[in-house]
């Protein structure tokens, strides 16, 4: 059995999430895949891979293998660039995740910059909000807005991003200024649906967790749109404090019940390249990282 064959084989249909899949990235027929991941098995007497008739996933001992086989195959990679001469340059294709809003306006400079930065580099962002697996879905590098589960992700905390309610002074004017959360059932609310899936918000009271259920005036799909409406002066709305940095500093809207917020959630830039990350992975977590902590919305 050919080690390398095997391990590229391995790598390349748990990134692409089939065995059809990783036929046509490494243009063979899906048949030449099947027979090296099960002779890859037979040599290492455990399972790797879980099938179904629709999607492929690692078992604990693949998801294992995956990280070391990725650990080598890049040293491989690196050894042979540096051998070349090209090890002072990222290059490739690089793939990042994150929040819909927080992409548009804080990863999205990163992006451009680090593109002038490294013309040899072609990037996919995928912006959406939800969690996105890093290993199934094939992405190098993600902003995680809240506490991370224990993982074999490489983690830098960046910051951290309050869960706020606020309104527009012309809503404020007119119906008034909660002072206790309990006060929230005699105002206007509008929900977003991304950040808050039922009709009910937590606080802290006097260090006790507490939770008003509401009856939302309108309830939306998206956190741009709960902005706009809240701005208009339909009602209150809760979002990350960096969703309306912008509109908090031009007063367009106003935090209110500041008083009883939950802890602020963190921010973190994660990658699942382990401590042998390719360059093109490590100047862009290194760009972000130096470029966000700075961000005072963020801190």
């Amino acid at each position: 059995m050919d080690k390398f064959q095997a391990m590229t084989t391995f790598v390349a249909v748990a990134e692409t999430g089939g065995l059809t899949a990783a036929a046509r990235k490494l243009d063979v027929s899906p048949s030449v895949i099947s027979r090296i991941i099960s002779e890859l098995e037979d040599h290492l007497g455990t399972r790797l891979l879980t099938r179904t008739t629709r999607i492929v996933r690692l078992t604990e001992a693949g998801t294992a293998f995956f990280d070391d086989c990725k650990r080598i195959l890049t040293e491989v990679v690196e050894a042979e660039l540096t051998a070349a001469g090209s090890h002072t340059r990222p290059q490739g294709h690089l793939s990042i995740t994150a929040p819909v809003l927080f992409g548009k306006s804080y990863i999205m400079p990163i992006v451009a910059e680090y593109l002038e930065r490294f013309p040899e580099v072609e990037i996919y962002s995928l912006f959406v909000d939800r969690v996105v697996n890093l290993v199934d879905e094939g992405v190098d590098i993600a902003v995680r807005i809240g506490e991370l589960p224990d993982s074999s992700l490489q983690a830098v905390c960046i910051g951290g991003v309050r869960r706020i309610l606020c309104a527009a002074p012309t809503y404020l004017e007119k119906y008034g200024i909660p002072t206790h959360p309990d006060q929230l059932a005699d105002h206007l609310t509008v929900v977003a649906s991304g950040i808050s899936p039922s009709p009910e918000w937590r606080f802290l009271d006097n260090t006790k967790n507490t939770s008003v259920r509401l009856r939302p005036r309108l309830t939306t799909t998206t956190n741009d749109s709960a902005i706009e409406a809240a701005v208009a002066g339909v009602g209150i709305t809760r979002l990350l404090s960096y969703q309306v940095a912008s509109q908090l500093r031009d007063g367009t809207l106003r935090i209110v019940l500041a008083d009883f917020e939950p802890p602020a959630l963190p921010i973190n830039i994660v990658h699942r390249e382990g401590r042998h990350v390719t360059r093109k992975v490590r100047a862009f977590f290194d760009l972000a990282v130096d470029t966000l902590r700075s961000d005072d919305s963020l801190n």
